[in-house]
């Protein structure tokens, strides 16, 4: 599936408003940072972000701001910035702003490496959506400043659908049953990247799964619920099935080759992977369609909490000594009308849906008409209405960023049929209920 693949993912974390003690460890200092605009000229702040289209709006953002510049850096991908970021937070010089994702927002402000910028933005809330609005806090306090919205959906080859009689599936069954058929003529359905196992995260959010959950003053982790459970039976029949490519995304370009020469007929995916299709495609523009994401048998329509790899946060760093600014500055990028078109265009940006209350009429910006062809105008309505069945409710633990590197061994050993999907999630079970302990922080599970 791929949701996330190079980037990461977005979903509105439930941690937003809880005011637990115990549940996370013990933050650093409040900094000696001085909010003060210097007085021998503007005041310079460091933005490390990925996605495409953020130089431009930088530019954007200098050329009409005198007394507040960004200086921005390039990093490579979201798994890299997590390694910079550490690396800078220790050597005391991290950036005032970052791109990041919603999974590692707890974990870094119970490392005390974010600021609390509520005084800042809070009286902004109501221009953003809830759901992505919710993604920065942590306990009532909001650590960053929401980019995208995540509509989640399946893109498929009308060309080989065709050809082979088959239809837009509905539901899990018919997505398996279609790549039975389409096994017969050597194309594959989807593709499980060996390192990604965002596949099984976003179908067991769907299924109602809820891996970490508040119990009191305690974290509790559950991997083996029905929600997960359902989730592991549709990805296992897939790779008994041998219906998925295995393609890494450390050769991103090779990936998008193999859609594109009609090696693989479907993605799960956000407007935003849209931008990475277009800009490497050559061959198969046109051929493509949008249809709801999968549900499971008999279950009403519900999309996974959102997939933002292009990043759905702006993080303001405890280590900033402009933080005032730097707030500011990330609710200009997330707000300004020339800003949030850049972005969200599959060929100016990153083709993000913004997180903005009125993120619906950002649709058509968000989607490419040279990808979709003659299928542009109804997959309108599938990205809008994808917009209002997100699951709600999944939180992202304060070990977060450890789980899933170690998840990423485990689900390679799936992919690779070494183990099954129910063994990747007792071992997860029994490993993040035992590190969370190790970090002294309460847990039941």
């Amino acid at each position: 599936m791929n949701i996330t693949s190079p980037r990461r993912r977005f979903a509105s974390a439930a941690v937003a408003g809880i005011a637990l003690t115990g549940l996370l460890s013990a933050c650093g200092g409040s900094g000696s940072g001085d909010d003060a605009a210097s007085k021998s000229g503007p005041v310079t702040l460091p933005f490390w972000g990925w996605a495409n289209g953020q130089e431009a709006v930088v530019k954007a953002f200098n050329a009409s701001h005198k007394d507040v510049q960004l200086k921005y850096t390039k990093v490579t991908d979201q798994l890299t910035m997590q390694k910079q970021l550490t690396n800078a937070v220790k050597a005391g010089n991290a950036p005032c702003l970052l791109q990041n994702t919603g999974e590692y927002v707890t974990s870094w402000v119970s490392q005390g490496a974010l600021a609390d910028i509520t005084q800042y933005v809070e009286s902004s809330k109501d221009k953003f959506n809830p759901g992505a609005w919710a993604v920065g806090q942590v306990q009532g306090k909001i650590y960053g400043v929401p980019t995208a919205s995540a509509p989640a959906f399946t893109i498929y080859r009308t060309d080989l659908f065709k050809k082979y009689g088959l239809k837009a599936p509905k539901t899990w069954d018919e997505f398996i049953a279609a790549g039975k058929v389409l096994k017969k003529h050597d194309i594959k359905l989807t593709n499980y990247a060996g390192e990604d196992p965002s596949t099984l995260e976003v179908l067991a959010m769907q299924a109602g799964a809820n891996w970490y959950s508040v119990d009191g003053d305690s974290w509790k982790v559950d991997f083996q619920d029905e929600g997960s459970l359902k989730a592991a039976k549709v990805i296992q029949e897939i790779i008994d099935n041998d219906l998925n490519s295995k393609l890494s995304f450390a050769d991103y370009a090779a990936v998008q080759r193999n859609y594109d020469n009609g090696g693989t007929a479907t993605r799960q995916i956000s407007t935003w992977q849209m931008s990475g299709m277009v800009q490497n495609f050559t061959k198969s523009f046109g051929d493509w369609a949008l249809a709801p994401w999968p549900t499971f048998q008999g279950e009403a329509a519900q999309t996974p909490a959102g997939t933002n790899q292009s990043g759905n946060l702006t993080l303001v760093s405890e280590q900033c000594k402009n933080k005032k600014q730097a707030a500011e500055a990330a609710l200009w990028m997330s707000t300004d009308t020339g800003a949030v078109k850049t972005m969200a265009s599959p060929e100016t940006g990153s083709g993000v849906m913004p997180a903005l209350a009125d993120s619906e009429s950002y649709v058509s910006d968000a989607i490419s008409e040279k990808l979709l062809g003659k299928n542009y105008e109804p997959a309108k309505a599938i990205v809008t209405d994808s917009l209002g069945t997100v699951r709600t409710g999944w939180n992202f633990g304060p070990n977060w960023t450890a789980m899933f590197t170690e998840m990423q061994d485990e689900w390679a050993k799936v992919v690779s049929k070494e183990q099954k999907v129910t063994d990747l999630l007792a071992h997860m079970q029994e490993w993040t209920v035992n590190d969370l302990k190790q970090r002294g922080i309460s847990v039941k599970g």
